[in-house]
């Protein structure tokens, strides 16, 4: 007899699945049944919100759904946070977790870990929450789960599953794929934006997030087009070195000039959020005329106005623009692009420069590197102005819904989603403080993950805002604990630096190691 929670196994095995991130518990055992004779791999965090930030990270590199299992009640509620920073970017998540029996729901009878409305709480973060009420339902769900994932503009999905269902008899489950049919773009939409692209004088592209897995036909456009690219946080590492990138922040004044001058802009897989677009809030960033928005959302295209909207995934919008636009021009665009590099390069000012250098150092250290970010210093000022050196590989929770401690836990996700390349952990002493536990998941996991903590003893970023606004500092200066002492006790490496000049060495002996590791940096 297969039983609905074995059918879960292997319908995730069906949909592709290979690992999963979890914290077993009573009201999940059932959901483990069939686990650990499948060949999906379980990894254990510390925390549930380690096992959302991890599948957030797995996701991020992988470009699959990072899959994690919960427990009803504290388990999904600790998972929330994790959710919320896959919703607000864009990230392909499915969260199962188990709920109480199908007869106690809504009836505050005092289960264990009884919520009063489990899945509709879901539904306020989720794109969709399902709940299986029958195992006939279960192969429709995962399938409208994993439709969900691959097409549009993803984010985190939630499947619950009562327990007293999880050992019922599944009976026949019936796997249905997943039939991915991207938008085809609009062919007069095209033929406009190629028109208005023809005519420009000084175009300029702005590539988001939802670009990254488009390099090649976004290389392409900015060369025809003789353009500016610049990109957001979430899309650094495209166009790494390229004459047109501008690796700069459209927050700066000097990127929002380059932008003000264009007669021209294709803005590709960006949501024109604040903390990309008006970082100070000084209310400066205007929607540009004559702007060209691609974008996989139709909702989202309607959320800023546009002189052509074109729903389709960036690289076959691009790809169907190349096709109709005539030959290359010239139009002052490598001219352009390096006024703007070099103007922003001033704006940020000589401490935040210090600090790109150190992000420069990882990423000349360990080529190819995937650096995975919290909200310290020099996070910030990469996001503010930093070239990577691979697509996708500079990701951090300081844009968006910046949850504090997703740079470890999302890390250990990194290294296991891609164990070829070095994966970097930047992490604050105040941000480690909230998850620095998932270094024994990394270590049970055998995830090679380089911890660099940036150690100023507090949230220097908070303490800086408070005198900025005339507040005298409080609650700014927890006290941090002897770190490389802490990943003595996993039995792990670990090193101090008293200053960045000695990174380059330490970074080479990390790499060297194959393992996770520790290195701390003392902050003047």
């Amino acid at each position: 007899m297969t039983t609905t929670g074995e059918a879960l196994i292997s319908l995730l095995e069906a949909h592709g699945v290979d690992t999963v991130f979890g914290i077993p518990g009573v009201h999940t055992i059932e959901l483990y049944r069939g686990l650990a004779r499948s060949k999906i791999r379980h990894v254990t965090p510390r925390h549930e919100q380690g096992a959302g930030f991890m599948a957030d990270g797995y996701a991020r590199v992988s470009g699959k759904p990072g899959v994690a299992f919960v427990i009803t009640g504290p388990g999904l509620t600790n998972t929330i946070t994790a959710m919320a920073q896959a919703r607000a970017d864009s990230i392909p998540m499915l969260v199962i977790s188990g709920v109480n029996k199908r007869d106690s729901l809504g009836k505050g009878l005092g289960f264990l870990h009884e919520l009063p409305d489990q899945r509709g709480m879901m539904e306020k973060v989720a794109l969709s929450s399902e709940r299986i009420d029958e195992p006939a339902a279960l192969a429709g769900a995962m399938a409208r789960a994993f439709a969900l994932l691959s097409s549009g503009r993803p984010g985190p999905v939630h499947i619950e599953i009562p327990t007293d269902v999880m050992g019922l008899p599944a009976g026949d489950v019936t796997f249905a794929p997943v039939r991915d049919r991207p938008a085809t773009p609009d062919s007069a939409g095209i033929a406009r934006a190629a028109k208005l692209a023809a005519a420009a004088k000084s175009p300029v592209i702005l590539a988001g997030g939802g670009a990254k897995r488009a390099e090649a036909a976004l290389h392409r456009l900015a060369e025809l087009l003789d353009a500016p690219v610049v990109t957001t946080a979430n899309a650094r590492g495209l166009l790494h070195g390229h004459p047109l990138g501008v690796h700069a922040s459209p927050s700066l004044k000097s990127v929002r000039a380059l932008m003000a001058q264009a007669d021209f802009i294709i803005a590709a897989g960006t949501e024109f959020g604040p903390t990309d677009y008006d970082m100070y809030a000084d209310g400066g960033f205007a929607a540009p005329a004559n702007l060209v928005r691609i974008d996989i959302d139709a909702t989202q295209l309607a959320r800023w106005p546009a002189a052509v909207a074109i729903e389709a995934d960036a690289s076959t919008a691009i790809e169907a623009l190349l096709a109709v636009l005539p030959t290359g021009k010239k139009s002052g665009g490598a001219a352009r692009a390096v006024a703007a590099r070099d103007a922003a390069w001033q704006e940020i000012g000589p401490a935040m420069q210090d600090q790109v250098k150190v992000i420069e150092t990882i990423r000349d250290a360990l080529p190819g590197a995937i650096i995975v970010g919290d909200s310290t210093q020099p996070v910030y000022a990469g996001n503010l102005f930093y070239d990577h050196d691979r697509p996708g590989g500079w990701f951090n929770a300081a844009t968006g819904f910046g949850a504090l401690g997703y740079g470890p836990p999302a890390a250990v996700g990194a290294a296991l989603a891609d164990p070829s390349a070095p994966v970097v952990c930047l992490s604050g002493d105040g941000g480690f403080q909230f998850t620095f536990p998932e270094m024994g998941a990394a270590l049970d996991a055998g995830a090679a993950v380089i911890f660099v903590v940036w150690n100023n003893r507090g949230y220097r970023e908070i303490e800086t805002s408070m005198l900025d606004a005339g507040v005298e500092p409080v609650g700014v200066s927890p006290a941090p604990p002897d770190f490389c002492r802490i990943a003595d006790a996993y039995h792990m490496p670990a090193e101090r630096l008293m200053s960045t000049e000695s990174l380059p060495a330490a970074l080479a002996r990390a790499r060297s190691l194959g393992k996770s590791c520790l290195i701390e940096i003392m902050v003047a």
